[in-house]
């Protein structure tokens, strides 16, 4: 295993107090404290609590009305929305749970790990803004020690910063982020490949077998939470849909 790592950057300058106001509102409404329907506090309110001017909570607000979080009533005050729901075929999945599901042993591997800032090379780069910096990870899953999915993933640090902390050796990525970062909105794209030779070598098949790509976006409001290629044996994986003519 080889893991890379870049030298820590600089402190990042304290936080603004608009900054700061919008982080206490977000975190209560990404974190389910704040339900939908729920009503924000007037801006006196805010104004009160935070001992700042009506023009600073007003710029708050109306840029998480922009974001999504947020809906105006004329003459009620402002309500946490309800989320924007994309139809959802494919719920996210959590890969050790799934392989622990059908009574096989989970095992992972990080191949790779490094801190860097992103281009426009590749359709995993392209999610995110180019010169954002992201934590770039590799690694395989297992199950019963036979290799089950390849897995290539970009955290977007702008809006994960915590991720950069983690040891990720230890724990798949994607289980972190599912039980630690909340998401607004996701989208899936589902594709078939004949595995390349790096391919190959990695999930222990002979190039060209067929591969399920599952390519997955998630969102944050507006900000990219992840963007993850997984990359699945034809022969140990498939997916399954249940749904009504309703959604």
């Amino acid at each position: 295993m080889t893991v890379q790592t870049e030298p820590a950057k600089a402190a990042a300058p304290a936080t603004t107090l608009h900054q700061r106001i919008r982080a206490d509102l977000e975190t209560r409404i990404l974190s389910g404290e704040w339900p939908p329907g729920h009503r924000i506090p007037f801006e006196h309110e805010l104004m009160a609590q935070y001992g700042c001017a009506r023009m600073t909570v007003n710029k708050v607000i109306a840029g998480l009305v922009a974001a999504g979080l947020i809906e105006r009533r004329r003459r009620a005050g402002s309500f946490v929305a309800q989320p924007r729901i994309h139809s959802a075929v494919l719920r996210i999945p959590d890969i050790p749970v799934e392989i622990a599901a059908r009574g096989e042993i989970y095992d992972y591997e990080l191949i790779s790990s490094r801190r860097r800032r992103a281009s426009a090379d590749d359709r995993l780069e392209t999610a995110l803004a180019a010169g954002a910096e992201v934590l770039d990870l590799s690694c395989r899953h297992l199950a019963n020690g036979r290799p089950f999915a390849l897995e290539e993933r970009l955290i977007g640090l702008d809006t994960v910063p915590e991720a950069a902390k983690v040891d990720f050796s230890a724990e798949p990525p994607g289980s972190w982020l599912l039980r630690h970062v909340p998401w607004t909105e996701a989208e899936h794209r589902i594709s078939a490949v004949n595995a390349p030779a790096r391919v190959a070598h990695s999930l222990a098949v002979p190039k060209g077998t067929a591969c399920l790509t599952l390519e997955r976006r998630t969102w944050r409001a507006n900000a990219t939470v992840t963007f993850v290629r997984q990359i699945f044996r034809g022969d140990l994986y498939d997916l399954v849909a249940r749904f009504s003519p309703q959604g």
